[in-house]
């Protein structure tokens, strides 16, 4: 197949200063949570993008100087000429099939709080540490000789980058997190020398910098400058009015613009938030303004939207982080003409938790992501198959879809048996909960790709008991028969039945997901802290109740401040007029009241109510399991060589657990016991000689 002629605008070749990008799929600097601590990981992680037929490709921030770093999250550094190595295989892997390799050169200033090196942070005003960890620690407003000592220091980081194979320097200045918006804002930039006041003064210090870097490298790099679009702070900070200005006033001063919205929160905001090309009103016009070319970002998905944006004139460049990491061979298969076979994005930020939680990334849709280093997954080939020939998998959820996709890309005859009359588990049902329909994606891909498949048989209302299986004659059993909300609200505060009085109505997410929804006033306790809680509150006001939200936590959805959402949500309830009551746990559940108590203190008062929602943990569905595990003794006579419990059914999770076990079951089918081997490789850091 090849592609059609509508995309042929998505491949044109552009020149970026004295580079040029063979096509306008741009890859924007993204995390990924390896950085310096999993190099090779991450090199071959960008590696297969290459592989996928993205035109520019960039790094994560890479800290370009010891005094600012943002430890404990882990991303690139190039202190000093011992990094290059590092970051240099990282360029080869970019450029081996024609993409420019770019590095983001990262200063945190006023984020930056030191906490490995012990320097002290600077900024351009002093300031207490912005971070999203609260660090008590304040900034040193930078003298003119530490300005001057920047600049050089962007030099040094300018000339390693160059021997690393680089092709382009991104400098950052966007989401709040880069040196050249801090001086640009008058929310963080409150001097009275020639750097601070008016915006000419402001943009000083950048101006210098591109200067002092076109000297080093003259015409070897092209230089970009990334920019927040509009900092949402009303008069105070770098507005979207004022970021126009300043690009019409230095119109040529990079060689290309890269502008995205604001803070990482509003940037970067979950599907259940933020549509795709969510971006549009603030980037429309400024193209216009320059004759440089410009990249904006907006969880591109579709490639008519794609399109869309070159031929209206907002942009030259399609920058893509998420929907790069789903499916890094995008490009490819609009190239080829396969734009069925796109794995898209579903905007639900687990790939942005592993910078959050300092830990390797993840992805919902590409269970490979970070891995293909690690485990030496591809994402678009599978190993070969093994000795034996047939798959029974029972369940359809997201690790069920999964497992029997990959297992049918590597040859097994694969029967997919689900006891619901509609594929997808979980996935079918959270769908239709509010702002969640882009998680769809996960079933109706892998659905798709399953029907296209003449090795995969697919049978719903199947559910089976181990009788039957026994019967079949299926060599390798594969059970993802997902997990159940628990009613007794066993989590965290109880890890044992709660007292409950059996007058009061208790539901549970199954419940409310099945279309049995309680009435009136409405007390919702979460005890589980992520998604699920704030869903489920947004959802019974808008059928009409008067909810309660408890939880034992000091945030709503907790977790979610991982996925940059946790801020949104709480606003969204409380505007939709939810009584939100923090560091409160639930006691014990009467007839027409729970008993409630605070988190500290455990002082406890009575919270009236019609019914309660309890959203604690999930009992793995596990019982199919248990019974041929019981009856393993027959496992030769009826021809089953393995027996394999998956997914919510083993540990429930969130979705890219399930479907990353999917996948890694079909990895490994067949393969060799490797012992007390890790599953996986890693680097450790070389002993100093001294």
């Amino acid at each position: 197949m090849s592609r059609n002629r509508r995309y042929d605008v998505l491949f044109e070749p552009m020149a970026i200063g004295p580079v040029t990008a063979k096509n306008r799929f741009y890859q924007v600097p993204h995390c990924n949570g390896g950085g310096y601590r999993d190099p090779s990981a991450v090199a071959e992680m960008r590696g297969i993008k290459a592989q996928g037929g993205w035109g520019v490709i960039f790094t994560e921030q890479c800290e370009m100087h010891h005094s600012s770093e943002i430890a404990p999250f882990i991303e690139l550094r190039l202190w000093e000429d011992q990094d290059i190595p590092m970051i240099a295989k990282m360029a080869d892997r970019m450029k081996e099939h024609g993409a420019l390799a770019g590095i983001q050169l990262a200063y945190s200033g006023i984020n930056g709080p030191n906490l490995y090196t012990k320097e002290v942070p600077l900024a351009p005003t002093a300031m207490p540490i912005r971070t999203f960890t609260n660090d008590p620690v304040q900034a040193r407003a930078l003298d003119k000789q530490d300005i001057k000592d920047l600049r050089r220091w962007f030099v040094n980081a300018a000339k390693r980058s160059r021997i690393a194979g680089f092709d382009l320097i991104c400098l950052y200045g966007a989401h709040g997190f880069g040196i050249f918006q801090h001086f640009l804002s008058t929310a963080t930039n409150q001097r009275s020398d020639e750097y601070g006041g008016s915006l000419e003064n402001r943009a000083r210090f950048v101006r210098e910098v591109v200067e002092d870097i076109r000297n080093e490298v003259g015409d070897t790099m092209g230089l970009t400058l990334r920019l927040s679009l509009d900092e949402m702070m009303g008069d105070l900070g770098f507005a979207n009015s004022e970021v126009r200005d300043f690009i019409e006033m230095h119109a040529d001063l990079p060689d290309l613009w890269d502008l995205a919205h604001g803070a990482w929160e509003d940037c970067s905001g979950p599907s259940r938030f933020k549509e795709e090309a969510a971006q549009f009103d603030l980037v429309t016009g400024i193209k216009a303004l320059t004759t440089k070319p410009v990249v904006g970002v907006g969880r591109f998905t579709s490639p008519d939207v794609m399109v869309k944006q070159i031929t209206s004139g907002t942009l030259d460049f399609i920058g893509c982080a998420r929907p790069s990491i789903a499916d890094p061979f995008l490009p490819k298969k609009v190239e080829e003409g396969r734009i069925e076979d796109i794995r898209e994005c579903i905007g639900c930020n687990i790939c942005i938790t592993g910078d959050m939680t300092m830990s390797i990334s993840r992805c919902t849709q590409n269970p490979t992501f970070m891995e293909e280093w690690r485990k030496g997954w591809h994402p678009e080939q599978m190993n070969t198959k093994g000795a034996s020939s047939s798959v029974l998998i029972v369940g359809s959820g997201p690790a069920g879809l999964e497992a029997a996709l990959a297992c049918a890309k590597r040859g097994y005859d694969v029967a997919l048996a689900e006891a619901g009359e509609t594929l997808g588990g979980r996935v079918a049902r959270e769908r239709l909960l509010p702002g969640l329909s882009a998680w769809g994606r996960v079933a109706d891909y892998r659905t798709y790709q399953l029907s296209q498949l003449a090795n995969v048989q697919t049978y719903p209302g199947s559910e089976l008991d181990a009788a039957q299986i026994l019967d079949f004659g299926f060599e390798n059993i594969c059970i993802a028969t997902g997990a159940d909300w628990r009613a007794d609200g066993v989590s965290r505060q109880h890890v044992v039945p709660m007292p409950m009085d059996a007058a009061m109505p208790v539901f549970t997410p199954d419940d409310i997901m099945a279309g049995r929804l309680p009435t009136g006033h409405v007390t919702l306790y979460d005890d589980d802290h992520y998604y699920m809680g704030g869903v489920l509150a947004e959802l019974l006001v808008q059928k009409g109740c008067t909810v309660t939200l408890v939880t034992p936590c000091a945030y709503v959805s907790d977790w979610t401040n991982n996925t940059l959402e946790q801020a949104t949500i709480h606003r969204r309830l409380a505007e939709m007029g939810v009584d939100i009551q923090l560091n409160r746990g639930v006691l014990s559940v009467n007839a027409g009241s729970v008993i409630t108590n605070c988190t500290y203190t455990e002082q406890t008062r009575q919270q009236p109510c019609d019914a309660i929602v309890i959203v604690a943990s999930r009992q793995p569905r596990d019982t199919l399991y248990t019974t041929l595990k019981a009856r393993e003794a027959d496992w030769a006579d009826a021809g089953i060589t393995s027996v394999k419990l998956i997914g919510d059914a083993n540990a429930p999770g969130p979705i890219a657990w399930a479907t990353y076990a999917g996948h890694r079951y079909a990895r490994e089918l067949d393969g060799a016991d490797i012992g007390d081997a890790l599953p996986f490789r890693r680097e450790i850091a070389a002993l100093a000689t001294t």
